[in-house]
């Protein structure tokens, strides 16, 4: 490359295409969809240059068809992993000293792949594969990622800038190194974006990855994954491992060789991860970053000075878009008396016009939840409710298992504002709503600062400033998100960076450099230009007579 002080173009957000009727992009979704639906991908391991086939078969099914399989993915076992090691161990040597604006170049060019040829293939994986309605997956799958590839490269040229000062004579530079060693890339199925993610990121700063997909999204990865080979990604940087954590897990979270992992699930899940590494801690080179954004139990604190019909549609959006299953989704709500019956009135309004069914069908607002396990939870945790005596069903509470796993958008009214449903994540489109009385509002930020042990996102209605301006107070450290007069949900690269703290995560912060840093090492370099010839220093020489 010619020399030069390179600057990455400044990023903008990708727009959302709408998809309304007769638009091109409504028809070219449609076909592609159709073709999609007559296939079966054959998924395999990816490990440095050679794609693995090992016959060890898991079927990713349509959740609102599960009858209809998708997609077939070959597990790794130990062999694969034992051979991702080597691979990503063999292109550290190549990669880590890449310069910058290479590594940068692939990622921008994987944006653009994303944003033209490749649309319509990610989004019509992530509506069969994960039952996410065509809005959905293009917020997702198509613009956060691009977005993530776009605005990444630039805070990490900013991370390169940001250098020291220096004294006279002397020259002070940080060199941001890789990690030594590989990072391990454990990935969710809800959002295809943060699929793309969180091995990108890492690798982004000259680290090599093992990208271990979910099971249920595994269709959707697997075609960004091509993307960033069609982009120019060197073989062995990231190498792409499906299998079962029960065997990916034991064999590299001990690994000596660990850099990092950086990973979206279950609190549950990452806590053993971090039990693991520090069980583990006397065998690395390094200590092992561990990034993690994890559950939620998110809310939205409705003050007496509020719009019922902004409530009721924040609801609606915050807690039943993609079935409730987005760890910022609203599931628990504190609302006051006064307003609780023209915003249950409003919920119930809004609530007779969504329809839920397969997401293909552009007229449903919800599709599926992910797989049986997931509909027993939130059927179960429905089904508790309905026999407590301290619960009424505002709305729904209804399912259908037949040909997919489907859960209606369910309201749940809750006197005792500590019943699990209140508390514990369910990942589904179940709300709670606990109605305080006006005068104790007070009480009610109480139970709602303590009432989980989440921290990831949170909201506030009012038209009160005062009251904005207190509640945003007292609820600080309820969120690493925090919305006025909005539904926790929907972060956007570049406006929002996105993370929580508590049992949320370790809030680095993804789309953003505070991320980017967390897979980096920093030294500092100092050059002095005329070195002194003599040890010896002026308050060494003896008092004058």
């Amino acid at each position: 490359m010619p020399n030069g002080v390179y600057r990455i173009p400044r990023p903008k957000n990708e727009p959302v295409l709408g998809y309304a009727p007769g638009s091109p992009e409504r028809a070219a979704i449609r076909r592609r969809l159709d073709a999609m639906r007559a296939e079966t991908l054959e998924i395999p391991c990816v490990i440095g240059d050679r794609e693995v086939r090992t016959g060890r078969i898991l079927e990713q099914v349509l959740p609102h068809d599960h009858g209809h399989v998708l997609a077939r993915c070959h597990q790794a076992g130990p062999a694969e992993v034992k051979a991702a090691v080597e691979a990503a161990r063999e292109a550290w040597q190549t990669w880590s000293r890449t310069p910058w604006e290479a590594r940068a170049a692939i990622f921008l060019k994987a944006a653009e792949l994303l944003a033209g040829p490749w649309r319509d293939d990610v989004n019509a994986a992530t509506m069969l594969g994960q039952s996410k309605t065509v809005h959905q997956a293009e917020i997702d799958a198509a613009c956060e990622l691009i977005d993530f590839w776009r605005f990444n490269p630039w805070y990490m040229q900013r991370i390169y800038e940001d250098q020291p000062d220096s004294a006279p004579g002397t020259w002070n530079v940080v060199e941001y190194r890789p990690l030594e060693g590989f990072v391990l890339a454990i990935t969710p199925f809800n959002f295809t974006s943060i699929g793309g993610n969180l091995p990108t990121s890492p690798a982004m700063m000259g680290n090599t990855v093992i990208w271990k997909p979910a099971r249920t999204a595994t269709a959707s990865n697997w075609l960004v994954f091509r993307v960033l080979r069609e982009a120019g990604l060197p073989p062995g940087v990231i190498n792409f491992l499906p299998g079962p954590g029960s065997v990916i897990g034991p064999a590299l979270l001990p690994h000596p060789e660990l850099a990092g992992v950086h990973f979206t699930g279950s609190t549950e899940v990452f806590q053993g991860i971090w039990e693991t590494v520090g069980t583990s801690i006397r065998k690395y080179r390094s200590y092992p970053r561990l990034v993690g954004e994890t559950g939620g139990k998110d809310f939205v604190f409705v003050h007496a000075s509020a719009d019922p019909e902004e409530v009721a549609a924040a609801l609606i959006r915050g807690a039943f878009e993609y079935q409730g299953q987005k760890c910022s989704a609203a599931s628990r709500a504190y609302v006051p008396r006064s307003l609780w019956p023209k915003i249950r009135r409003a919920l119930k309004e809004q609530l007779a016009e969504v329809k839920v069914g397969d997401p293909t069908e552009f007229t449903n607002f919800m599709g599926a939840v992910i797989d049986e396990a997931a509909f027993r939870k939130i059927t179960g945790a429905i089904a508790s409710a309905r026999r407590s005596p301290d619960a009424t069903i505002v709305w729904g509470g209804g399912s259908d298992r037949r040909t997919g796993w489907f859960i209606e958008p369910t309201v749940i009214e809750f006197k005792d504002p500590t019943h699990r449903v209140m508390r514990e994540e369910l990942f589904g489109p179940v709300l709670g709503v606990h109605v305080y009385a006006d005068s104790k509002l007070d009480r009610a930020l109480e139970l709602c600062d303590t009432g989980s042990p989440y921290g990831l996102t949170g909201s506030v209605f009012a038209r009160d400033r005062q009251a904005i301006l207190a509640i945003a107070n007292r609820l600080r450290h309820t969120a690493g998100n925090f919305y006025i007069n909005d539904k926790p949900t929907g972060a956007i690269v570049g406006q929002q960076p996105f993370g929580g703290s508590r049992a949320s995560g370790t809030n680095d912060k993804a789309g953003s450099a505070m991320n980017l840093l967390r897979w980096t090492t920093a030294r500092a370099i100092k050059e002095t230009f005329v070195p002194p010839r003599h040890f010896g220093y002026p308050f060494l020489a003896p008092d004058e007579d």
